[in-house]
């Protein structure tokens, strides 16, 4: 059997460095530890994340080179040998580690983030949705199910909400293959910082999902498509222009219409049509729209980051709760690749967006 391969002595501090740099040992320590066990949530964590980076072909491999690593790394920490005991571990303490680690990258990349917090003065975000394939097991194929074409296997779907200013992902949701990105969307409103702008293509898009948008507050920059009815001139809207829609369903008549901004945007061949809850021109310009609305692609390279660079395209887990830790960690990996990387591109002055996963993991 090949032995695993050993971190580079040049670069052991290094990757130390930058990992305790935004997740220090003393933010583990909140979490209290039975005396004597080898898997602390500090040791789960480290093992877990350079399990993501690995480039070995099954989970059993990628345990045991990372191991390797990570004693090469903390010569000091007890480790537990065997793949089965470091999983029930992490599967203890995922659940407190979920919450706590991505509350921790949004506050850090928020105080990182400088003057690309905003672009063309909005702190913006896009989300998108996409689908992972899982062993074709018995279990997976019972609680996942397929949402795809007819020979597709069981999946995850992920939603992710990316910071536009950084290219670098603020929050994620998980669910089986038919869930939502809409209702997934809108579970993560609530940790958007006040007054955010959520950037979307065509399958964002209905009349109670809107009204859920304004009612957190925030504002939205969507794309619509011709299966979207949009009325105009009911003079609802006091200040009605030229540009000013209405989203008004049928069976929604008994409540108020969503007032919206219609945006007219060509490529040379064909028309694109955006809606804006930002009725003032003044505040979200029709070219800012369209700046933005361009630089959505930043979560499409996420995703392709995902699955090509770090090989996440299909999940290696038999069961749906490991399936489910496995995308969770890779997930977590990925956005923490991407803060520590940006964070060096912002502290000498660059634009962060162009971040690579595959040069940041090489």
């Amino acid at each position: 059997a090949r032995r695993p391969r050993r971190t580079p002595a040049s670069y052991r501090h290094g990757l130390i460095g930058a990992i305790e740099n935004l997740l220090p040992g003393q933010f583990f320590s909140r979490w209290p530890v039975t005396a004597g066990s080898k898997w602390s949530p500090l040791r789960v964590f480290w093992v877990a994340i350079l399990m993501v980076w690995s480039a070995e072909q099954t989970l059993q491999m990628r345990f045991e080179e990372t191991r390797e690593v990570v004693r090469s790394l903390f010569p000091k920490w007890p480790l537990g040998k065997s793949y089965t005991g470091w999983y029930e571990a992490q599967s203890k303490w995922l659940t407190p580690l979920r919450p706590a680690l991505g509350k921790r990258l949004r506050q850090q990349l928020r105080t990182r983030a400088g003057r690309h917090w905003q672009r063309e003065g909005w702190c913006a975000f896009t989300a998108d949705g996409s689908r992972v394939e899982c062993p074709r097991t018995a279990a997976n194929e019972n609680e996942l199910k397929c949402a795809g074409k007819k020979k597709t296997g069981p999946q995850l779907f992920v939603t992710t909400l990316l910071h536009m200013g950084t290219g670098v992902p603020w929050d994620f949701r998980i669910g089986p293959g038919k869930a939502s990105e809409r209702r997934h969307l809108e579970e993560m409103l609530a940790d958007l910082p006040p007054q955010s702008l959520v950037v979307a293509d065509a399958g964002f898009t209905g009349y109670e999902f809107y009204r859920r948008i304004a009612a957190a507050q925030q504002s939205f920059l969507l794309r619509v498509g011709s299966n979207v009815h949009l009325l105009k001139e009911l003079g609802y809207f006091e200040r009605e222009g030229r540009d000013t829609v209405y989203l008004w369903p049928e069976h929604n008549r008994d409540k108020a219409p969503v007032v919206l901004r219609l945006i007219e945007r060509s490529d040379g061949k064909k028309k694109m049509y955006l809606v804006t809850n930002v009725l003032d021109e003044k505040a979200l310009s029709d070219k800012s729209a369209g700046v933005l609305y361009e630089m959505r692609w930043g979560v499409e390279v996420f995703f392709r980051s995902l699955k090509q660079t770090l090989e996440k395209r299909r999940m290696l887990s038999r069961t749906p709760e490991a399936a489910k830790c496995e995308l969770t960690w890779a997930l977590l990996g990925l956005w923490l690749l991407g803060l520590m990387t940006a964070s060096a591109i912002l502290a000498r002055g660059g634009d962060p967006l162009a971040w690579s996963a595959a040069k940041a993991r090489d």
